[in-house]
Protein backbone atom coordinates (compact mmCIF):
# COMPACT_ATOMS: atom_id res chain seq x y z
CA UNK A 1 0.00 0.00 0.00
CA UNK A 2 1.50 3.24 -1.26
CA UNK A 3 0.91 7.08 -0.02
CA UNK A 4 -0.58 7.36 -3.52
CA UNK A 5 -3.92 5.33 -2.53
CA UNK A 6 -5.24 7.24 0.29
CA UNK A 7 -7.93 9.40 -0.47
CA UNK A 8 -8.95 13.25 1.06
CA UNK A 9 -11.86 11.37 2.74
CA UNK A 10 -9.10 9.51 5.10
CA UNK A 11 -7.70 12.37 6.77
CA UNK A 12 -8.45 16.22 7.67
CA UNK A 13 -7.20 18.93 5.44
CA UNK A 14 -5.10 20.44 7.79
CA UNK A 15 -2.85 17.19 7.33
CA UNK A 16 -2.39 17.74 3.93
CA UNK A 17 0.79 19.69 4.86
CA UNK A 18 2.58 16.61 5.99
CA UNK A 19 1.25 14.45 3.61
CA UNK A 20 2.76 16.52 0.99
CA UNK A 21 6.56 15.89 2.26
CA UNK A 22 5.96 12.51 1.78
CA UNK A 23 6.54 10.65 -1.84
CA UNK A 24 3.37 9.46 -3.36
CA UNK A 25 5.13 6.08 -4.18
CA UNK A 26 6.56 5.58 -0.42
CA UNK A 27 4.47 2.72 1.43
CA UNK A 28 3.45 2.32 4.69
CA UNK A 29 6.23 0.60 6.09
CA UNK A 30 8.59 2.84 4.70
CA UNK A 31 6.98 5.40 5.96
CA UNK A 32 7.79 4.39 9.13
CA UNK A 33 11.00 2.68 8.67
CA UNK A 34 12.12 6.73 7.83
CA UNK A 35 13.78 7.32 11.43
CA UNK A 36 17.35 6.93 10.22
CA UNK A 37 16.61 10.56 8.63
CA UNK A 38 15.83 11.62 12.22
CA UNK A 39 17.92 10.53 14.05
CA UNK A 40 21.25 11.42 11.56
CA UNK A 41 19.59 14.80 11.35
CA UNK A 42 19.71 15.71 15.25
CA UNK A 43 22.74 13.92 15.85
CA UNK A 44 23.83 17.36 13.27
CA UNK A 45 22.51 19.88 14.98
CA UNK A 46 25.81 21.61 16.92
CA UNK A 47 25.08 21.11 21.02
CA UNK A 48 24.98 25.29 21.52
CA UNK A 49 22.01 24.82 19.17
CA UNK A 50 19.97 22.44 21.96
CA UNK A 51 18.10 25.15 23.25
CA UNK A 52 18.31 27.98 20.72
CA UNK A 53 15.13 29.71 19.82
CA UNK A 54 14.82 31.92 16.95
CA UNK A 55 12.01 34.01 18.38
CA UNK A 56 10.44 34.33 21.69
CA UNK A 57 7.72 31.76 22.51
CA UNK A 58 9.01 29.54 19.68
CA UNK A 59 10.23 25.60 20.86
CA UNK A 60 14.31 24.56 21.27
CA UNK A 61 15.28 21.45 19.20
CA UNK A 62 14.98 19.32 21.90
CA UNK A 63 11.15 20.65 22.29
CA UNK A 64 10.52 20.06 18.47
CA UNK A 65 11.86 16.13 19.52
CA UNK A 66 9.67 15.76 22.41
CA UNK A 67 6.75 17.37 19.84
CA UNK A 68 7.69 14.62 17.61
CA UNK A 69 7.85 11.52 20.57
CA UNK A 70 4.61 12.90 21.70
CA UNK A 71 2.49 13.51 18.51
CA UNK A 72 3.63 9.42 17.47
CA UNK A 73 2.49 8.32 20.42
CA UNK A 74 -0.60 10.03 20.41
CA UNK A 75 -1.35 9.43 17.22
CA UNK A 76 -0.58 5.56 17.65
CA UNK A 77 -2.87 5.23 19.71
CA UNK A 78 -5.46 6.78 17.15
CA UNK A 79 -3.97 4.10 15.26
CA UNK A 80 -4.85 1.28 17.79
CA UNK A 81 -8.00 2.60 19.16
CA UNK A 82 -9.49 2.96 15.33
CA UNK A 83 -8.27 -0.63 14.32
CA UNK A 84 -9.60 -2.42 17.25
CA UNK A 85 -13.25 -0.56 15.88
CA UNK A 86 -13.43 1.90 19.18
CA UNK A 87 -15.01 4.96 17.02
CA UNK A 88 -14.90 6.77 20.20
CA UNK A 89 -14.37 10.45 19.14
CA UNK A 90 -10.75 11.33 20.03
CA UNK A 91 -9.95 15.10 21.43
CA UNK A 92 -7.03 17.13 19.98
CA UNK A 93 -4.34 18.37 21.97
CA UNK A 94 -2.32 21.36 22.86
CA UNK A 95 1.04 20.91 21.84
CA UNK A 96 2.31 24.41 22.87
CA UNK A 97 0.82 23.41 26.35
CA UNK A 98 2.75 19.96 25.75
CA UNK A 99 5.70 21.62 24.84
CA UNK A 100 5.80 23.71 27.79
CA UNK A 101 5.37 21.14 30.14
CA UNK A 102 7.49 18.72 28.94
CA UNK A 103 10.86 19.62 30.23
CA UNK A 104 13.07 18.57 27.66
CA UNK A 105 15.29 20.77 28.10
CA UNK A 106 16.49 19.21 30.80
CA UNK A 107 17.25 16.11 28.71
CA UNK A 108 20.32 15.23 26.50
CA UNK A 109 18.96 14.81 22.73
CA UNK A 110 21.07 11.47 22.76
CA UNK A 111 18.60 10.03 25.20
CA UNK A 112 15.40 11.29 23.53
CA UNK A 113 16.62 9.77 20.17
CA UNK A 114 16.97 6.63 22.39
CA UNK A 115 13.52 7.19 23.19
CA UNK A 116 12.56 7.62 20.06
CA UNK A 117 13.75 5.01 18.46
CA UNK A 118 11.51 2.70 21.42
CA UNK A 119 8.72 4.33 20.38
CA UNK A 120 9.08 4.07 16.18
CA UNK A 121 9.98 0.61 16.56
CA UNK A 122 6.78 0.06 18.33
CA UNK A 123 4.76 2.13 16.34
CA UNK A 124 6.36 -0.70 13.50
CA UNK A 125 5.40 -3.49 15.51
CA UNK A 126 1.79 -2.02 16.28
CA UNK A 127 1.21 -2.02 12.17
CA UNK A 128 2.37 -4.66 11.67
CA UNK A 129 -0.39 -6.73 13.88
CA UNK A 130 -2.78 -4.90 11.69
CA UNK A 131 -4.71 -7.09 8.54
CA UNK A 132 -5.27 -5.53 5.80
CA UNK A 133 -8.83 -4.95 6.16
CA UNK A 134 -8.33 -2.83 9.58
CA UNK A 135 -5.86 -0.47 7.52
CA UNK A 136 -9.28 1.38 6.13
CA UNK A 137 -10.88 1.86 9.15
CA UNK A 138 -11.80 5.28 9.81
CA UNK A 139 -12.29 7.35 13.33
CA UNK A 140 -12.84 10.86 14.29
CA UNK A 141 -9.76 12.81 15.98
CA UNK A 142 -9.42 16.24 16.22
CA UNK A 143 -12.61 16.96 14.98
CA UNK A 144 -11.87 15.32 11.18
CA UNK A 145 -11.23 11.59 10.06
CA UNK A 146 -8.58 9.69 10.40
CA UNK A 147 -7.75 6.18 8.80
CA UNK A 148 -5.84 3.98 9.74
CA UNK A 149 -3.77 3.63 7.37
CA UNK A 150 -2.49 7.40 6.66
CA UNK A 151 -1.16 7.87 10.16
CA UNK A 152 2.11 6.52 9.30
CA UNK A 153 2.37 9.17 6.54
CA UNK A 154 1.46 11.88 8.50
CA UNK A 155 4.03 10.69 11.09
CA UNK A 156 6.42 10.61 8.67
CA UNK A 157 5.31 14.25 6.42
CA UNK A 158 5.64 15.70 10.10
CA UNK A 159 8.95 14.48 11.06
CA UNK A 160 9.60 16.23 7.83
CA UNK A 161 8.20 19.12 8.01
CA UNK A 162 10.15 19.60 11.72
CA UNK A 163 13.55 18.97 10.28
CA UNK A 164 12.86 21.52 7.31
CA UNK A 165 11.86 24.05 9.88
CA UNK A 166 14.83 23.70 12.36
CA UNK A 167 17.01 23.85 9.10
CA UNK A 168 15.35 26.84 7.94
CA UNK A 169 14.77 29.17 11.10
CA UNK A 170 17.52 27.66 13.71
CA UNK A 171 20.64 26.42 11.51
Amino acid sequence: MTKAEITPKEFKEYYKLYLDRVPSTTTLFEALEQQDELIRFFKSIPKEKHDFRYAPEKWTPRQILQHLLDTERIFMNRALRFAREDYTELPGYDENHYAEHCYSNSRTIADMLEEFKVIRTSSIYLYKSFDARVLLNVGIASGGPFSVRVIPFIVSGHQKHHIHIIKERYL
